[in-house]
């Protein structure tokens, strides 16, 4: 890649930036253009070049939340960090996204989630299904998940959940409630203490 090309990548990746950053704040509806451009320190027209539409610019965005999103996730599984820190870090990194996104910016992304054939289930079931074979692997192996619980039954489980949370009267309501989601999957009903 070459150096033009390069900072065009740069450019587009702050816009990106930008707009999502005013997204998680503010919404879709309430962000202007003016003010994506003023953030990411473009031109609207540059906004325009890239993206054609505020439409277009905000299906971009999604799709480069999800990306961002998985690539987070992803690190983590790969990390080095013992199998608990994990946990814990998936389940901060979800308390804080259910903490800092705006409400109808997350409407959107969950209205997106629950069509069919979306980027996310793609993403799901290319990325997100393996990594989580991975991390209860390494659960098993370091004694953390019950060794008698077959991945088929955990796999079940987590498409059980997935396929729940699509739903609009459920997606519309679970945003305050991901922590706790969140810790029941990793730890059950009765808690990390159990013995």
């Amino acid at each position: 890649m070459d150096g033009f090309q390069r900072r065009k990548e740069q450019k587009k990746q702050n816009i990106l930036e930008a707009a999502l950053q005013l997204f998680m704040d503010f919404g879709v509806q309430k962000v202007a253009i003016s003010d994506i451009a003023k953030k990411a320190n473009v031109s609207q027209v540059t906004i325009y070049n890239y993206f054609e539409s505020k439409h277009n610019l905000v299906n971009e965005v999604f799709l480069y939340y999800v990306n961002k999103a998985s690539s987070q996730f992803e690190q983590v599984i790969h990390s080095d960090i013992p199998f608990p820190e994990k946990i814990k870090t998936l389940i901060f990194n979800k308390k804080e996204v259910a903490s800092s996104i705006n409400e109808e910016f997350y409407q959107y992304l969950m209205k997106e989630f629950s069509t069919e054939g979306n980027y996310i289930e793609k993403i799901y079931a290319e990325k997100a299904v393996p990594y989580l074979q991975l991390l209860l692997k390494e659960g098993k192996e370091q004694g953390y998940i019950n060794k008698e619980l077959s991945e088929e039954a955990m796999l079940f489980y987590i498409h059980m959940l997935k396929d729940y949370i699509q739903r609009e009267e459920v997606y519309q309501k679970i945003l305050p409630l991901t922590e706790d989601i969140t810790n029941i999957f990793f730890y059950g009903i009765m808690g990390k203490e159990r013995e």
